[in-house]
């Protein structure tokens, strides 16, 4: 048996950042990783400035600034759709960069646990925790966890201290009879890779027109096309890649009759010819994943284990973002955490669950109403076409997507996204 202050099991941008955090406030830190690194993860491999300001809290500036190699920088979205083309430059704020970055899940991931062992944390890679090891006592509360590494070998370390950042389907959460809140929204992304020119167009891209049934040649060639909501992406990467990926809510009648590759290979085959890509230019195999939403596993604080990220379904129903808000909810754990270590009590942990709410409680509760009504095509419909050719408007909505806003408001869109914030109860 072993012993540690905190256990963290899942090494992706949560786990990696709350063991950062805690091993920066001097804490014993043990972070488990079932793979090893690089690996790969689906993801659109975006970071909007939100996400950026996060990778700057761990100390990842140069990363933060895409200046690494397998990193690289725009300077807005470019927003297509309602027959549309529109630029939106992400905004000037003071709390927030003017600039995302990208990177591959495997450059990114990896960047973030080595940075946690640099700070002090342990990493044990090719490990896999098998479960909870309980507090004698009670029988109730998280005292540890129990592994096997990829030789076999099985143990246990204990610790006061367990953070769950697995993922969205959290065997570990699971095994302390959490389990996900069906009334919340899930989403379901494909994406691919391709080489393309467009990595070098400093701009992330989206869609808000996708059809089902295009057929080759694009939506002029589908005789029964059908839109549907959801949205695609095009997000350059280093070396001549792109990442081209769409995504579906399960608020819409489509999510389980929509065969997700076929709509993929269509949505790319209507490209232009310049874009470049076609299945001759595609890199590996397309991959899909799970999109857990708007706190879609409560509470975050659960027999005495704080879940993080995805393990809590921490991504924002507005744009499935995800990566911000892990590392965001990672140090409000670490505050809560180092405060419980040193004072011996559980008391403490107690803030974790009350910063969680009051940082996006009432913005994710807005996000739910937000993806029950664009999970209709006719509203998607009405939307995009009456939307789009508002530049105004569409400023707003950018920044109410991006959760991008002043803390002290200096124009209209913050005081109103501010206002609606605070008003909406989170839940």
């Amino acid at each position: 048996m072993e012993h540690a202050d905190a256990v963290v099991v899942g090494a992706g941008p949560g786990g990696s950042a709350a063991a950062h955090f805690l091993a920066e406030a001097g804490h014993d830190v043990v972070l488990i990783e079932k793979e090893s690194f690089p690996r790969d993860k689906v993801c659109g491999d975006g970071l909007t400035p939100r996400a950026v300001q996060a990778l700057r809290s761990v100390g990842l500036a140069d990363e933060a600034e895409g200046a690494p190699p397998g990193w690289q920088r725009q300077q807005g979205l470019r927003m297509y759709g309602g027959g549309v083309v529109l630029d939106l430059p992400w905004p000037q704020l003071e709390d927030w960069p003017a600039h995302s970055v990208t990177a591959t899940r495997a450059t990114m991931d990896e960047a973030l646990a080595r940075n946690a062992v640099k700070t002090g944390a342990h990493l044990w890679e090719r490990t896999e925790v098998t479960g909870p090891v309980w507090q004698r006592a009670s029988q109730r509360r998280v005292a540890g966890v129990r592994y096997r590494r990829e030789d076999g070998t099985e143990g246990e370390i204990r610790a006061p201290i367990v953070l769950a950042a697995d993922g969205g389907s959290s065997r570990f959460a699971v095994a302390l009879g959490l389990h996900r809140l069906e009334n919340r929204p899930m989403g379901v992304a494909i994406r691919a890779y391709y080489r393309s020119p467009r990595a070098e167009m400093g701009m992330m891209e989206g869609f808000l027109e996708l059809y089902r049934g295009m057929g080759e040649g694009g939506a002029e060639g589908g005789a029964k096309k059908e839109l549907l909501p959801g949205y695609g992406w095009i997000f350059p990467l280093d070396d001549g890649l792109v990442n081209v990926g769409w995504g579906l809510l399960n608020t819409s009648e489509h999510f389980r009759s929509t065969n997700y590759r076929r709509t993929l290979d269509e949505w790319v085959a209507g490209f232009p010819p310049e874009w470049g890509m076609s299945a001759a230019t595609r890199v590996g195999r397309p991959r899909s994943a799970g999109l857990p939403m708007a706190h879609n596993r409560k509470p975050p604080l659960y027999r005495g284990a704080m879940l993080v990220g995805d393990a809590a379904g921490m991504v924002n129903p507005f744009n499935g973002e995800g990566i911000s808000y892990a590392i965001e909810a990672a140090a409000f754990a670490a505050e809560a955490a180092d405060t419980a270590l040193r004072a011996r009590s559980d008391g403490p942990l107690l803030r974790y669950e009350r910063a969680v709410a009051d940082a996006w409680g009432g913005y994710y509760t807005l996000g739910r109403i937000f993806v029950d009504l664009i999970g209709q095509p006719a509203v998607m419909r009405f939307c995009t076409e009456h939307g789009m050719p508002r530049p105004a408007l569409m400023r707003f909505v950018f920044r109410m997507m991006a959760h991008l806003t002043d803390r002290r408001p200096k124009d209209l869109t913050d005081a109103v996204l501010n206002t609606l914030s605070r008003a909406v109860p989170a839940a």
